[in-house]
């Protein structure tokens, strides 16, 4: 049973925001990062302590975190077989994002395939 009525979807949508932002900030900070190319334990380890003197990954941690709790709290007003779709609908906002912030070529497939992800989420608004 889903209770909490605009509740539920004032979460869903701090969920979205967080993930997208989560999302963005760790693409700008890899980018900032450059390719990894040692994936021995040396390698990890000086990887994890470059990335945590990122301002951008840390960003993205806590973007990360702040939409972790939420879902968490999501969860305990809604099912699970609504709250996890409903958030996908992040997606149509992390694919304008992405070409609007990262300045990414965004294909017409992929704005597609968001769409009828979002079309998905609208469908779980129906009573």
């Amino acid at each position: 049973m889903i209770r909490g009525g605009w509740i539920k979807w004032a979460l869903v949508g701090i969920i979205m925001l967080c993930n997208a932002a989560a999302d963005l900030m760790d693409t700008a900070g890899m980018h900032q990062h450059g390719k990894v190319r040692d994936f021995g334990p040396s390698g990890i380890a000086r990887l994890m302590g470059s990335l945590m003197r990122n301002r951008y990954i840390l960003g993205g941690i806590v973007a990360n975190a702040v939409g972790f709790f939420t879902t968490m709290s999501l969860l305990s007003l809604a099912t699970v077989s609504f709250a996890i779709p409903a958030s996908a609908g992040g997606f149509v906002l992390e694919t304008a994002l992405a070409k609007i912030i990262l300045k990414e070529d965004v294909h017409w497939q992929r704005w597609v395939g968001a769409t009828v992800v979002a079309c998905g989420v609208a469908l779980l608004a129906l009573p």
